[in-house]
């Protein structure tokens, strides 16, 4: 079966709609008050898991090299958690690594 590419984005918006509709609906909808403070606590810490947990693949096992970790991505995911825990800052970590990864990767496609 093949889908055109508007069939492909409709299912995927579809599928983020319904996705966003159930966690809003415990999230958003839910009252908050009545929720444990360790629970309260611990959701402000969601997005950093799952920002490691999104990037972790792409550094260990990149598409551009089949597989293979390479050095232009592990020295971007060092330089990031090098500044993040130097800095303190999410948005530093991030330009950090990104400055290492664009360095790295044009002078690794110079040489």
């Amino acid at each position: 079966m093949t889908l055109s590419t508007l069939e492909i984005w409709i299912v995927i918006l579809a599928l983020g709609a319904g996705t966003f509709l159930i966690r809003f609906s415990f999230l958003g909808l839910g009252d908050s008050a009545h929720w444990p403070p360790v629970i309260l606590r611990l959701l402000r810490y969601t997005p950093v898991a799952v920002i490691p947990g999104l990037v972790a693949p792409l550094v260990l096992w990149p598409a551009a090299t089949d597989g293979v970790p390479d050095l232009p991505r592990l020295a971007a995911a060092a330089a990031t958690l090098a500044a993040g825990l130097w800095l303190r800052s999410p948005i530093w970590a991030i330009l950090a690594g990104a400055a290492v990864l664009t360095v790295l990767l044009r002078i690794e496609a110079v040489v």
